[in-house]
């Protein structure tokens, strides 16, 4: 018997469909999960081992395959470890295989059955509302896949509790969307005392949306006068605030499934590499260029960063997003931020 579940790949902001395949055959006793998995996939197979195990189930001493498909498509962290396991477990007949097919599953599986938090989820929400599709995730993060919408979530805390919810015996109460807090806007510009001339410039940076060089001695209030920039600056839209929400939710800081209403300010160190400003790595992520998406890339001591990384920004800031092409992925961020740099004469 072949059991199927539905789960998704990350590539930016933009979540691909995933088809988890489990086969459970005759044969010498085997454990196998195929379709280009990265290193932190195919560790699954111990999780997905202990997390049944702790429930008190066994593995049937049979030949066990699971096709990640499109196999073609790379595959990289731990959030299949929930789809995995329900494959498996639809497989050996302990869940209906027509339930899971109404379902989107991500989640992290600990060695006692426990879910823990992946970062994704809201583009997971996201996807399965546009597919209308149900979504299981961890209780964690329940609160911020009830942003996508009027679709079905289910956030259990264990893999036990989501066998019971769908046995009937004790059913899951569905996440409220986590309240977004008040934006804490930082320094106020009306504690800066003198700086007429600065301030003037900031106001009118603010108004327009204008790129902002600040050259002054050192303690003159540079640093000080770019981190009020933020609370002058016009409150996010809803769908402002979704976007930044969503960049967020890719890198993982999204806290409390709380959606973000103060725009971001960034300030990377002059040491910073060029993947870390724009973004890249083995699991392409999103820089410090994307991060302050519809905020403020604050950039002190200008000159001491290096020619390469400066030049990098150049593409983001004239087109509001970047490609970071890799061998194996290639993956766009959004990146419209107003930069604001200073730098000693």
């Amino acid at each position: 018997m072949v059991a199927l579940v539905q789960t998704v790949a990350y590539l930016g902001l933009e979540a691909r469909g995933v088809e988890v395949q489990c086969q459970v055959a005759p044969g010498l006793p085997a454990f196998n999960v195929v379709g280009l998995p990265d290193k932190a996939v195919a560790e699954s197979r111990e999780r997905v081992r202990a997390a049944i195990a702790a429930m008190g189930l066994s593995l049937p001493p049979k030949r066990i395959t699971v096709n990640l498909s499109p196999a073609d498509l790379p595959k990289a962290g731990s959030h299949y470890d929930l789809p995995i396991a329900l494959a498996l477990l639809g497989a050996m007949g302990i869940v209906d295989a027509e339930t899971l097919a109404s379902y989107v599953v991500v989640g992290e599986l600990s060695l006692d059955g426990r879910l823990a938090a992946t970062p994704g989820v809201l583009l997971a929400a996201l996807h399965a509302s546009g597919r209308d599709l149900g979504l299981i995730c961890p209780a964690l993060q329940g609160p911020e896949a009830a942003w996508a919408g009027d679709i079905e979530v289910l956030a259990p805390g264990d893999l036990l509790a989501l066998l019971n919810h769908f046995k009937g015996q004790s059913i899951l109460t569905p996440p409220e969307t986590g309240v977004a807090p008040e934006p804490d806007y930082g320094p106020d510009l009306k504690d800066v005392k003198g700086q007429e001339t600065a301030k003037r410039a900031l106001e009118i940076a603010a108004a327009g949306g204008h790129n902002l060089l600040m050259n002054g001695p050192p303690g003159s209030g540079k640093s000080m006068l770019a981190s009020c920039l933020p609370g002058i600056l016009p409150p996010l839209s809803p769908a402002e605030a979704l976007e930044v929400s969503m960049v967020a939710s890719v890198a993982g800081t999204l806290a409390g499934g709380q959606m973000s209403r103060q725009r971001p300010f960034r300030t990377p160190h002059h040491s910073a590499s060029m993947a870390a400003l724009v973004g890249g790595g083995l699991k392409v992520r999103p820089g410090e260029v994307s991060m302050a998406h519809l905020g403020v890339l604050f950039l002190d001591e200008l000159p001491e960063f290096q020619r390469p990384v400066l030049d990098s920004l150049r593409q983001p800031l004239e087109t509001g997003e970047v490609s970071v092409a890799r061998a194996n992925a290639h993956v766009t961020f959004p990146a419209r931020v107003q930069m604001v740099a200073a730098m000693n004469p």
